[in-house]
């Protein structure tokens, strides 16, 4: 290797990662426990080691050099020497290629092989062993790259929560199987850049795109043994670059930005779904690609024994933000999202991991604080997955003020209620409006409720009201992974069926729960496709399944379903009763107050043993204020037609879920004094007369 061509100066110990200044690039990288800290340069096709240079300056715990000359385009990589003692924690090896936590990109593919892994793979001495092969031939190199990019007139839409609507979605399942773009473009963020793409994205009606993730991640070795893959890329091996399979061209990160930027000519927010609870490196048996072979004992949470990892993620490892270096590593990569690549928030998952002090967590731990404080990350959306697999992991309602939380008790009361499961009614009252039981303390408001049915993990809304249990056979783990608890209904025939009786119940029942998500206070969220009845064959865990079950069809113009969603969410946008910023409760006698009222069958106010009663199938929801229309929501999920009593004056239907139709502006004759509630439906009224007088208040 010819070092000498390269010349080192000592450089600066930041910022962390490979920067390039316009003339050379400073390379810096934090390592308590490193002996030593070797930069390796390679050539353009990353298959030959050109240099290997010792960094020269150790600066508080960072090791770091410049190289002038080093330009954009630059593969690298780092060998980091130190004591390979598993019974302290430590695991150096530097014959192992490790990938620079910082890089802003990543070149060529992880090729599984045992060279990668720091012990002996089958000897036994397991772990205890040390492998001397280099691993460089089968690791992707990381890029030095110029972050510079013209961004124009690009602004944040900063979307009010009250007025967000979340579509989650896949960078690769959006478009790969659309012809409506090159094939090459297929799957990827230029794909999803496309002007037809972002387009028909906005036309839904929708005001924010989840991603998940997009940081770096490859398919897992046991997935690849499977003719599988790792489809939803919840294995982050890079923080700060794009995931490679994204990229028309490989370590070009400018394809991210172009998709960031058209999404938001359109209005539309980007949130990514983001990984820094664990990383793809598994446990103390897994392979040593980064964080490992840098410093175990520093990124990684330890077991009392240090030879093992303690594991809240059920992946094998938890990273450990309670060391300020790896805390830092997460609040840069979050900075740089928002700053570099203008993304509007990020949903953590398994964040419950976040906020951890190894058994207990703690709404004031170290990264939640840092986070309240941080002027860039406190003005963008911040959702909270609340719960891990470790002990005190559910935390549902318990993440601090700022934050926006999944509410998968909203998923499973709304699927249980209209499923016609005993005894939802008082549950199924508090989630229409925000789950105020869970969420009004320390000022946080209705949004802070992520309302959904459905999700990428678990049943697409099809499958939902067309199967009794999961089918996940093809995922090579007899049927044993993914959840039991699905409260799903077939109504009649397990998977598709060509019965039209059946068919019309199960297209009934997707509009009451799609009407019902989005008619609800709190921030609705909606599972990419289910507005196209996607369905996965009855698939709840499709994490690994790399084909069209995965893909959103774009053949043939909207249907019905799609019609009435987006005519729903058009009454949502356009009645501020729906949406309004804080949680609505019975009237306090002031009449500027927006308000609410149950009421029974009769028209007359519900009492506490209606709601107790386990029978109660049907609940009605009107909803005043003194200068708006009021709404009357009803709701049956019962399999009987019932006669419902309307509040005095006239009014008019704006959805109705057993005609499927849905109007912004109502067009019907005004209706009353009487309605049937017919079986399984939902009935969205609008008062006539912009106030209705305050019924007496209950005691």
């Amino acid at each position: 290797m010819a070092n000498a061509d390269f010349r080192v100066e000592a450089g600066s110990g930041t910022p962390l990662g490979a920067t390039w200044d316009g003339s050379g690039t400073n390379f810096a990288l934090f390592s308590a426990h490193a002996t030593k800290v070797e930069l390796c340069l390679f050539a353009e096709n990353g298959r030959r080691e050109v240099a290997r240079i010792p960094l020269p300056e150790n600066t508080h715990q960072v090791w770091h050099g410049y190289l002038p000359g080093v330009r954009p385009g630059q593969l690298y990589g780092y060998r980091v020497h130190g004591p390979y003692a598993p019974e302290a924690g430590h695991r150096f090896n530097p014959n192992k290629l490790l990938l620079d936590p910082y890089a802003r990109a990543h070149k060529g593919p992880l090729r599984w092989h045992d060279a990668m892994f720091g012990y002996r793979v089958g000897s036994r001495h397991g772990d205890l062993s040390f492998d001397r092969r280099d691993s460089a031939f089968v690791m992707p190199k990381c890029v030095v790259v110029d972050p510079a990019y013209t961004w124009g007139a690009d602004r944040h839409p900063r979307t009010p929560w009250a007025q967000t609507v979340v579509y989650e979605a896949h960078v690769g399942g959006l478009t790969r199987g659309y012809g409506g773009i090159d094939e090459p473009l297929r799957g990827t963020f230029e794909g999803l850049a496309d002007e037809k793409v972002v387009r028909r994205l906005r036309e839904r009606g929708v005001t924010a795109i989840e991603l998940l993730p997009v940081q770096a991640f490859h398919d897992d070795r046991d997935f690849l043994a499977r003719g599988l893959g790792n489809w939803w890329g919840y294995n982050t091996l890079g923080f700060f670059a794009p995931a490679s399979r994204y990229l028309v061209r490989d370590g070009n990160i400018d394809e991210f930005k172009l998709l960031v930027r058209r999404l938001h000519d359109e209005g539309l927010e980007v949130i990514l779904d983001v990984v820094y609870n664990h990383t793809a490196e598994g446990n103390q048996m897994g392979p040593t690609l980064s964080f490992r072979g840098i410093d175990n004992a520093s990124y990684y949470m330890l077991g009392d024994d240090k030879r093992y990892t303690f594991d809240t993620t059920g992946t094998g490892n938890s990273l450990d933000l309670g060391n300020r270096r790896v805390l830092q590593m997460v609040m840069d990569s979050l900075r740089y999202w928002v700053e570099d690549c203008h993304i509007d928030g990020f949903r953590f998952d398994l964040a419950s991991t976040l906020g951890r002090d190894r058994d207990q967590f703690n709404p004031h731990a170290p990264f939640l604080e840092a986070v309240a404080q941080d002027p860039v990350l406190s003005e963008v959306k911040l959702i909270a997955e609340p719960w891990d697999t470790g002990p005190n992991g559910y935390q549902v309602g318990n993440f601090p003020p700022g934050w926006a939380e999944w509410n998968d008790q909203y998923r499973d009361t709304v699927r249980a209620f209209w499923r016609g499961d005993a005894g939802q009614a008082q549950a199924m009252g508090d989630r229409l409006l925000g789950s105020a039981q869970i969420y009004e303390h320390d000022g946080r408001r209705p949004w802070s409720s992520i309302n959904f049915v459905t999700a990428h993990d678990g049943f697409t809304l099809m499958d939902l009201v067309s199967f009794d249990a999961k089918h996940n056979e093809l995922n090579g783990e007899g049927n044993r992974d993914g959840h039991d608890h699905n409260l799903s209904a077939n109504y009649g025939v397990e998977g598709p069926t060509d019965d039209p009786g059946i068919n019309a119940i199960r297209d009934r029942q997707r509009r009451n729960l799609m009407a019902t998500l989005l008619l609800s206070q709190g921030t609705p969220m909606v599972l990419m496709g289910d507005e196209r009845g996607r369905s996965q064959d009855g698939n709840n865990n499709a994490y690994c399944q790399m084909g069209a079950m995965n893909w959103l069809s774009w053949t043939g113009e909207p249907d019905a379903f799609e019609d009435f969603w987006r005519a729903v969410i058009d009454i949502r946008s356009n009645r501020p009763l729906l949406t309004f910023n804080r949680f609505l409760h019975s009237h306090d006698g002031n009449p500027e107050h927006r308000y609410v009222t149950w009421l029974r069958t009769d028209g007359g106010p519900m009492t506490p043993e209606n709601w107790h009663d386990p029978d109660r199938r049907i609940l009605t929801l009107l909803i005043q204020g003194a200068a708006d229309k009021p709404l009357l929501l009803v709701l049956n999920a019962g399999t009987d037609a019932v006669r419902q009593a309307l509040p005095d004056g006239a009014w008019l239907r704006l959805v109705d879920t057993v005609t499927g139709r849905a109007e912004v502006r109502p067009t019907g004759a005004p209706e009353g004094p009487h309605v049937s509630a017919d079986a399984r439906s939902l009935t969205l009224y609008e008062g006539i007369a912009p106030f209705q007088p305050f019924p007496p208040a209950d005691d």
